[in-house]
């Protein structure tokens, strides 16, 4: 089993230095980094709101959940402001195949003074829950039925959680953090977009106390991401190269929410554009590489009408059509 972290917040930031946000909070933090603290992206661009929420998750220990659309950076957001605060983070991504037993730990056979004996291994959630860790759920909507009841007895929990596997109760850390990501907000998917969601309990769902949304950025927002991290396009041709290619991505999302394509730029997915525009050296090559070819070949169509509208120029038929 992994040892426990002895350490404990010893300073505190203020959060207007630290996110540039005009408040006056300050929060409990590590002066030291461990194993489990995420990296920090310097030019990592902060929503405000979500992230006032996330922090209040971390000072005032509340149970935070950040719902919106694919690829808005939910968990991003969960994890830059824990690496700021050198605060350890584990992320859970709650497919079909996380199990109960891959939270709670099993019986596993283990040699002990030259014999094999049978011993309890706790997974990691009871290891997160007595530690100072951010423990972070992704996909919360997502999670089998089995494991969600598991996470109850957590949202439910007053500072205990009963190991049944081993008749043993364990006692909250008192810097346990927790937080979920999620596409819906537990009402299930009735828009087709997000196929393996489920309904939530609605009495787990309480339980969280904090519920913030974080959906996709404006194109001056994104616009700031793409040019911190590629400075070399500050310029006034290049910032009007970005905005066409973030007009594309924002008509993407557009289709997506209207159930016209299964596909989505993700402010992620226009930084690869960009990075292999650079690379490639063809706007329209680059964009078939990291996106197009990603997509429906009945939606490649629409997706290239995407592309004229914002550049003025079709894409060239040999790249939309290459199965031809």
């Amino acid at each position: 089993m992994t040892p426990n972290l002895n350490i404990t917040p010893d300073i505190k930031i203020s959060v207007k230095q630290t996110f540039g946000f005009d408040s006056d909070m300050e929060i409990e933090a590590f002066s030291k980094k461990s194993e489990y603290v995420p990296t920090i992206d310097p030019d990592y661009i902060f929503d405000r709101d979500t992230t006032l929420a996330i922090l209040s998750g971390f000072s005032n220990n509340k149970k935070v959940i950040v719902h919106g659309y694919h690829g808005t950076g939910k968990s991003t957001h969960i994890t830059q402001v824990a690496a700021r605060l050198n605060w350890p983070c584990i992320r859970i991504n709650l497919d079909s195949h996380i199990s109960r037993i891959d939270l709670i730990g099993k019986d596993a056979i283990v040699l002990k003074d030259g014999k094999q004996i049978t011993e309890f291994k706790e997974g990691i959630l009871p290891w997160s829950f007595q530690n100072p860790v951010a423990l972070v759920f992704d996909e919360y909507d997502a999670g089998r039925s089995d494991v969600m009841f598991v996470l109850q007895r957590i949202l439910e929990s007053d500072g205990s959680f009963t190991l049944l596997d081993k008749n043993k109760v364990v006692k909250q850390n008192k810097y346990f953090r927790l937080f979920a990501t999620a596409n819906t907000i537990g009402l299930g998917d009735t828009t087709g977009l997000y196929t393996g969601t489920q309904q939530i309990n609605q009495a787990q769902l309480d339980r969280w106390e904090i519920v913030t949304s974080l959906n996709y950025l404006s194109l001056e927002k994104e616009m700031e991401i793409v040019l911190a991290k590629n400075k070399k396009l500050n310029s006034t041709k290049g910032k009007e190269k970005v905005a066409n290619m973030i007009k594309v991505a924002s008509l993407t999302r557009k289709g997506f929410i209207a159930g016209d394509i299964s596909t989505v730029m993700s402010p992620r997915t226009v930084l690869n554009w960009v990075n292999n525009t650079d690379i490639f050296g063809d706007i329209g090559y680059a964009f078939r590489v990291t996106f197009l070819n990603k997509c429906d070949e009945i939606e490649k169509n629409t997706i290239a009408e995407y592309y004229q509208r914002c550049f003025g120029e079709d894409l060239p038929e040999s790249l939309v059509n290459v199965h031809k």
